[in-house]
């Protein structure tokens, strides 16, 4: 599984840009990345706070990840631009019948493909060796650019997992 996103990320925003990440609870079909990246173009050409544009970037990861961006460098990105942009997520989840704001399924790396695994199933997965503490973990937690770039996608024993999990004491 190619890996390299950091090249696909705006140049141009500062890297305290807010980010949000809203993971697919499945993979998406090719058709249906279009046209949710359709939608999600024609959305950030028209993304406003206060009357003034949004300096905004959005796209799709891995068929799998929707992530936004917006640089507030100029503008502060108000309550009901945040709102509108939680509009066309559930505009999306409507759209192709998929769910976008389970924080409760976590996604990793497990044989070159994008696993979804339950926070409740994951100590189980990790006891039985279906993970393994330095699996690649998606932290969809990440709120700016600089992590985007820097820690979205981590080992999972350099994540808040390590600690949530007790990892190193599972043996």
């Amino acid at each position: 599984m190619n890996l390299a996103y950091k090249d696909l990320l705006p140049e141009n925003f500062a890297p305290d840009s807010r980010v949000w990440i809203y993971q697919s609870n499945r993979l998406m079909g090719m058709g249906e990345v279009l046209e949710a990246d359709r939608i999600l173009q024609q959305f950030v050409q028209e993304w406003n706070t206060h009357g003034a544009p949004v300096k905004g970037f959005a796209t799709i990861f891995f068929g799998q990840f929707i992530v936004i961006i917006a640089d507030e460098s100029r503008d502060a990105v108000s309550g009901c631009s945040t709102d509108s942009s939680v509009r066309v997520i559930k505009a999306l989840e409507s759209a192709f019948n998929i769910s976008l704001f389970d924080r409760q399924l976590l996604a990793f790396v497990v044989k070159e493909k994008v696993q979804l695994i339950p926070m409740a199933q994951l100590k189980h997965a990790l006891q039985h060796g279906m993970l393994k503490e330095d699996d690649l973990y998606f932290n969809n937690m990440v709120s700016t650019l600089a992590e985007l770039r820097n820690n979205w996608i981590i080992p999972i024993n350099q994540s808040w997992l390590q600690s949530r999990l007790g990892l190193g004491s599972l043996s």
